[in-house]
């Protein structure tokens, strides 16, 4: 089985500066692969050991992704190859922008079985980008994904809902995003540091994997910081009547 994982590197969240004015500025921010897309990386590491196969990484995005740390981290993760589509014009891309770019790189890649996502980028957290990419490639998608289990040309899949566990049964090939709830990423020992140096990269630009013009569907105008506000510290301890009935008072009072 092929599998093919999504992944985005976003800044790292401790290193984001607000400005007085809430500007934000990623100036000094180191750059990572999200923590979500972590949980689909283990989550195609699982299903190739237990079935065989090869798993493969696939990223979009600016010159960032030049970063030799950073394609090693992800690579040292379980990953057998890495294939980057690089271009500045992708810093700025939203889903829609995204999905396109992911859905003809993959067209170039070859044959594939399933393709995973994170439930969602931990900068945007649009939770867009796997249900786009499936449309696109029209293929059978899933989101909020919990489990996965292979079995031959399909796959059995587990969602958590409010009062129950939905299980589908998805032919393949097909696209699944999964949840932060589906595993434990692994942490990458020291051979599996060593042994994503030889691991082969793949870099294509939009002519190569045949987009010719990235148009936007949407356009950010600004990005600021909430404002800070002084906290009300009203506390209230106990779990008697009275207390529910002052908590509920002084809520009430607020949204008035």
């Amino acid at each position: 089985m092929r599998v093919i994982t999504c992944c985005k590197a976003v800044p790292e969240e401790q290193d984001i500066v607000v400005a007085k004015d809430r500007q934000i500025s990623f100036e000094k921010a180191e750059w990572k692969f999200g923590p979500y897309d972590l949980n689909a990386v283990e989550a195609g590491k699982q299903i190739v050991e237990a079935v065989g196969g090869q798993l493969s990484g696939l990223c979009a995005g600016g010159k960032i992704l030049d970063n030799s740390k950073l394609k090693k981290d992800i690579l040292s993760r379980g990953l057998d190859d890495l294939y980057v589509v690089m271009d500045e014009t992708m810093e700025q891309a939203d889903t829609y922008q995204s999905a396109r770019v992911l859905e003809a790189a993959i067209k170039k890649m070859g044959d594939f079985d399933l393709v995973l996502c994170g439930v969602g980028s931990s900068d945007l957290y649009a939770q867009q980008v796997g249900n786009q990419l499936g449309e696109l490639l029209g293929l059978p998608v899933v989101n909020a994904v919990n489990k996965i289990t292979a079995q031959g040309d399909k796959v059995i899949v587990e969602r958590a809902l409010e009062d129950a566990i939905e299980v589908l049964e998805i032919s393949l090939p097909a696209v699944l995003s999964v949840t932060s709830e589906i595993n434990v990423p692994r942490i990458a020992g020291m051979k599996d540091i060593i042994a994503a140096n030889k691991k082969p990269v793949k870099k294509f630009n939009l002519s190569e994997i045949e987009v010719a013009d990235i148009q936007p569907s949407s356009m950010v105008l600004s990005t600021l910081a909430p404002e800070q506000v002084d906290r009300r510290l009203n506390i209230l301890e106990g779990e008697s009547d009275e207390v529910v009935d002052a908590f509920v008072k002084l809520l009430s009072a607020e949204l008035k």
